[in-house]
């Protein structure tokens, strides 16, 4: 049991954060299709960050800082790949689900190309020594859960959870980003500018964005960046709708298809009774069913609760100053 907490945090993180990032720029009134971009963008520079700091032997003896900076990186990468969805969606009033689509295709190609003009190689990855992995002895169950071999970003990714939660519902920036995708002619009679609020959501979007492609990568899928994420984005973007875009059903919903998507790598181990036998393994199914479950269960999830989902009144409508 503590093993499979462990696996389905480590799966749920990288969810959380980008449904957040999907929250962030749909309550400001931008649908961000491109999360998926954003994810491998993000996550690509995050790990050209640790190749270099390793290659040329910088901060050699301190893996959790560059974990930090690679962190820090993959942000400000996410940010600013954001701003070509929020330039054409803004200034521009181009369709934002075409927009999107758009840079879930541009990411791929650019990060490929580079890492085969610059590097040569197929696939980066980062040297398997960085050692961002905190290590706790002699702890109580609960205590093992939550803190034997966990990753630095799980608590970064709560503490940001919280903080942001905080930010959107009870401060007054929140407040007038939450008003720019319920009803943006309201919010400029009141003299708040929707052009700049959508582009501060976006923009906070693509932050989450990137960082969450870099956890993916460094927690899940063996510090290797070569393209694409498995669908993380549009898993993360299904979470946020079924969430009804709100942050603690996020949380929720990021737990379960967490947990769901853990089970495609762990069957084979997952002792449930503790008994030594692991059953899951033992009923012979191929491992692509697994695979298919957490995808499988949001198309279910998503056709009994869209009805009751509420998505802000004015997402994906571009807005025009001049029109009232």
């Amino acid at each position: 049991m503590i093993f499979m907490i462990q696996k389905t945090l480590i799966y749920a993180i990288p969810l959380l954060i980008v449904a957040m990032a999907g929250m962030f720029a749909e309550r400001s009134g931008i649908i961000n299709i491109a999360l998926d971009g954003i994810m491998i963008f993000g996550s690509f520079l995050g790990a050209v960050a640790v190749y270099l700091l390793q290659k040329n032997n910088i901060l050699s003896g301190h893996p959790q800082l560059v974990f930090l900076i690679a962190m820090a990186v993959a942000a400000l990468s996410g940010a600013v790949f954001s701003l070509l969805l929020s330039f054409s969606a803004i200034n521009l009033k181009a369709d934002q689900t075409i927009g999107g689509t758009a840079l879930n295709l541009l990411a791929p190609a650019i990060t490929l190309f580079i890492i085969k003009i610059f590097f040569m190689q197929d696939k980066l990855v980062m040297p398997k020594d960085i050692g961002f992995v905190i290590l706790k002895d002699d702890l109580s169950p609960v205590g093992k859960a939550f803190f034997d071999k966990a990753y630095i970003s799980t608590y970064i990714v709560i503490g940001l959870f919280i903080v942001l939660s905080i930010f959107l519902y009870k401060t007054k920036t929140g407040l007038r980003i939450r008003a720019c995708g319920e009803h943006p002619q309201a919010a400029d009679s009141a003299g708040i500018n929707v052009h700049r609020m959508r582009y501060l959501g976006t923009t906070i979007s693509g932050a989450l964005g990137g960082l969450g492609g870099y956890i993916y990568i460094a927690t899940t899928a063996g510090g290797t960046a070569e393209g694409p994420v498995a669908g993380m984005g549009f898993l993360a973007l299904a979470i946020m709708i079924f969430g009804n875009w709100k942050p603690v059903t996020i949380a929720l919903g990021s737990l379960l298809f967490g947990l769901l998507k853990c089970l495609s790598v762990i069957y084979t181990q997952l002792d449930i009774n503790g008994d030594g036998i692991c059953s899951l393994a033992k009923l012979g199914l191929p491992m692509y069913f697994y695979n298919l479950i957490p995808y499988v269960t949001v198309l279910v999830v998503l056709a009994f609760t869209s009805k009751k989902s509420r998505a802000p009144k004015a997402e994906g409508i571009p807005y025009d100053k001049g029109m009232r």
